[in-house]
């Protein structure tokens, strides 16, 4: 990707007088040297790749190490008889948000949004949007191109990995993706979809990584929830003329300074956090015990 800044992306959106998602269409264009059709035809399949693993979650279905499996159909239950607190689509969204999440750790076919251990949180505010008939599916495809480009600034200028820079890497990058795709759909200008997706970055600046057994499970399932609710808040403030204060490229790189800084035991080594609770310490045993008796 050519563009190294979110206000790069802007500046040229406004100088070529297009919108923030054909600016991200068009380097792919270039990198990849396809036509416009070829690299939204892409795109449309990874759309078709998220519908399919939304429909895909088997509620009975467990995880290998049995900590996680059947929460999202929990949800879904628990929504046909209350109201819940935070209202129909947000408890679609949680809902959403914890099936793919349980899918990728019981080993379905998910799509790294931008991470496997992050793939709930973008899925979990679009699939919804989308079967709630607020938008069409072509402008669900350049929803995923705005977040593209959200996602790989914040790859170039700090990282979306757990293991180089804690959480906030993982699911505070998929919930600023899921922010700015959400601003975009409802009608968000440039500016907005930048300062939703450093807002979204921001409230969740400093999040660990500190995977229980060493597994992308707890709590990173739950975790995904909280990256998709999250995203909504923060697209409403941007769409309500919130600003960041800090500048959207700013608070990516204080995301890697924070990363940088941060122990290594709460980097995804399952060392520290909830990973080194009693509890945690406990699973793990259980676990290793089960894994050596199996070999």
């Amino acid at each position: 990707m050519s563009y190294t800044s979110l206000n790069e992306i802007i500046s040229e959106a406004a100088e070529k007088q297009i919108l923030f998602w054909e600016v991200i269409l068009q380097d792919d264009l270039e990198e990849r040297k396809v036509t416009r059709e070829a690299s939204m035809e892409q795109m449309k399949a990874t759309w078709d790749a998220v519908l399919h693993a939304s429909e895909s979650y088997e509620g009975k279905l467990k995880s290998s190490s049995n900590l996680v499996g059947g929460d999202g159909q929990r949800m879904t239950e628990y929504m046909k008889t209350k109201e819940p607190l935070t209202g129909s689509f947000p408890g679609e969204v949680i809902a959403e948000a914890l099936r793919m999440a349980e899918s990728n750790a019981c080993m379905k076919r998910i799509v790294a949004a931008p991470t496997a251990g992050a793939c709930g949180v973008l899925p979990a505010v679009l699939v919804p949007y989308y079967k709630h008939g607020k938008a069409e599916e072509s402008r669900i495809v350049e929803a995923l191109y705005v977040a593209a480009g959200i996602g790989q600034v914040i790859a170039y200028r700090a990282s979306i990995s757990g293991a180089a820079g804690g959480c906030q890497a993982e699911i505070g990058s998929a919930s600023a993706m899921a922010a700015g795709a959400l601003t975009y759909l409802e009608g968000g200008n440039d500016s907005q979809i930048c300062h939703s997706a450093a807002m979204a970055l921001k409230n969740l600046l400093g999040l660990v990584c500190d995977p229980v057994a060493g597994l992308v499970e707890v709590p990173c399932v739950k975790r995904n929830v909280i990256g998709a609710m999250n995203a909504l808040s923060c697209a409403d403030m941007a769409l309500a003329g919130i600003e960041s204060r800090i500048p959207p490229d700013q608070v990516i790189d204080a995301m890697k300074e924070v990363g940088d800084k941060m122990d290594f035991t709460l980097r995804e080594t399952g060392l520290g956090g909830l990973a080194a609770t009693q509890r945690g310490l406990e699973i793990a045993e259980q676990l290793d015990l089960c894994y050596n008796q199996n070999i």
